[in-house]
């Protein structure tokens, strides 16, 4: 029973309600569903077991959850911590309680050349006044702008500004964005081997305003982790696409956070702006955000293939990412282009492609060394990430997503160098590949947090289960400048078409608003 709840999580459920368990764990057992009943209420009683409570469901009406004690404790902890912040009565910067904003906004506009929106002004007020907040808008909205704008105004009244976001990549622009350091949330954290934080409740960070970007990707356990780590006092500007795939751990913290009623402020901005109205990436990630089909053709910037084979559809992808888009753009087939497939698996999976994508970029040469390990080929010049997370790696750790390119590999010190996106060198001995994964193709899913210069996108009915809108919309909105879809107009109709299935079975939203009463049922 533990196995099923911790496979749940594994699908972004925080908890599964006690019928589905049941059901889940007589399937798994082939028993008596009797057992089953009886073993839930021994685990339950145990301390160490599970937890099992009444929450809100999704009509409404109680439902019993049953929870691995570590999630139930993240949900407990989050809400708690959250509701921390937002009562501090203490404010770490008292300066924007009775600024005058007239003055404020239009020195702002003179430092930044541009005026804000309306609802970007809102944004800005409440990233200042409120000690906890949400900022969420699609592509085109003028969410960097804003943010730039908040850290703007809260350095020059001279507050101390931490920036974070979930992965490298995403760290890195918003550092380019604001012109301020950022970091991953892992490393402003300083997490250590085990999970455990050097920052937490009683060590906070020393900041005034904390702003992580990228905020769809904060899972439950990351996200109870940063909030504990934020001083009483401080404020915490939470800013993502809620739009987006929620994160891949479990929990769906940003839209939760952004519940109706519920007690942490947030503004959406709905606003496309006029330069941002002529990218048809930015036109159609809203079209396909609000059910309508993309428009594929009579656009600079936004292309389709078509082809019904999904193994045709595998070597077309291959075909547009490593030449036809580099010869028609000018852009680096391993630096400028990425390959988002909906699967790892199957001819036009991740996993396909990035074998076909490496000997088109990447091919054996005599002049060239290269390291056979586990049925991958590896070659200074190939484009790699770290698939788990090593803390003993690097300066701080190598994180799981960490994307670089191997730079130099050395067969007598059986030894290869990454450098990874965040600019550091790391060596990796040949004992140790098992970490690395080829990235010239990746899943949307490992994508998030990642913006890139042109994106190729294989949509198939091969990938027919996977086909949602969410997921679409997550890969189109990875793309700075041009998107190439390559497919069937059917599965990218069932993509438009296709909502998620469901929410996610988590009560953070519930917790927050004060409507679960804890407590054990036994």
């Amino acid at each position: 029973m533990r196995y099923a709840l911790s496979q749940s999580t594994d699908q972004g459920h925080c908890f599964l309600p006690e019928e589905q368990l049941i059901s889940d764990a007589v399937k798994l057992l082939q028993v008596d569903t009797g057992l089953v009943i009886e073993c839930l209420a021994d685990l339950a009683a145990d301390e160490e077991g599970v937890v099992r409570e009444q929450v809100p469901g999704p009509e409404g009406q109680p439902l019993t959850a049953v929870y691995l004690i570590p999630f139930h404790r993240a949900e407990l902890s989050l809400a708690a911590q959250l509701r921390r912040l937002l009562r501090a009565e203490e404010g770490r910067m008292p300066a924007f309680r009775d600024v005058a904003w007239d003055k404020a906004l239009a020195w702002l506009a003179d430092r930044t050349g541009a005026e804000l929106a309306p609802e970007q002004e809102e944004a800005v007020r409440l990233a200042l006044t409120e000690k906890v907040a949400v900022l969420t808008g699609g592509p085109g909205c003028g969410k960097s702008f804003t943010v730039r704008s908040i850290v703007e105004l809260a350095r020059a009244k001279k507050a101390k500004v931490l920036l974070a976001a979930p992965t490298g990549r995403a760290a890195k622009r918003l550092a380019e964005l604001t012109g301020a350091e950022a970091s991953t949330v892992h490393r402003l954290l300083e997490l250590k081997p085990g999970g455990d934080a050097a920052y937490d409740r009683d060590r906070p960070l020393d900041a005034d305003l904390v702003v992580v970007d990228e905020a769809s990707m904060l899972d439950l356990l990351l996200a109870n982790k940063l909030v504990k780590a934020v001083a009483p006092g401080a404020h915490l500007l939470l800013v993502g696409d809620v739009d987006q795939l929620p994160s891949v751990g479990a929990g769906e913290v940003l839209s939760d956070l952004l519940a109706p009623d519920g007690p942490v402020p947030s503004v959406r901005l709905t606003r496309i702006f006029r330069q941002a109205r002529q990218s048809g990436v930015v036109t159609n990630a809203h079209r396909i955000n609000s059910g309508q089909q993309p428009i594929t053709s009579g656009l600079p910037d936004f292309f389709l293939f078509v082809t019904e084979d999904t193994e045709e559809a595998g070597r077309l992808t291959v075909d547009v990412a490593a030449r036809r888009v580099p010869a028609k753009f000018g852009l680096d087939p391993r630096r400028d282009v990425q390959v988002l497939a909906p699967m790892h698996r199957g001819p036009a999976g991740a996993g396909t492609l990035n074998g076909l994508l490496q000997q088109a970029v990447t091919p054996s040469r005599p002049d060239v060394p290269e390291k056979r390990f586990g049925g991958r080929v590896f070659r200074v010049g190939d484009k790699v990430t770290q698939i788990r997370n090593n803390y003993e790696k690097g300066a701080n750790g190598v994180f799981n997503g960490t994307v670089g390119v191997v730079t130099s590999l050395d067969v007598d010190e059986q030894r290869l160098t990454v450098l990874t996106d965040e600019d550091e060198e790391v060596p990796y001995d040949f004992d140790e590949l098992d970490e690395l994964a080829h990235a010239y193709a990746v899943t949307i899913h490992r994508s998030q947090g990642s913006e890139y210069p042109a994106v190729v996108i294989p949509v198939t009915t091969g990938a027919w289960m996977m086909l949602q809108r969410n997921l679409l919309y997550t890969a189109v909105t990875r793309a700075k400048k041009i998107v190439v879809l390559v497919g069937s107009r059917k599965a990218i109709g069932q993509a438009v078409r296709t909502v998620s299935a469901g929410r996610r079975f988590t009560s953070l939203r519930h917790r927050l608003k004060g409507e679960v009463r804890v407590g054990k049922i036994t």
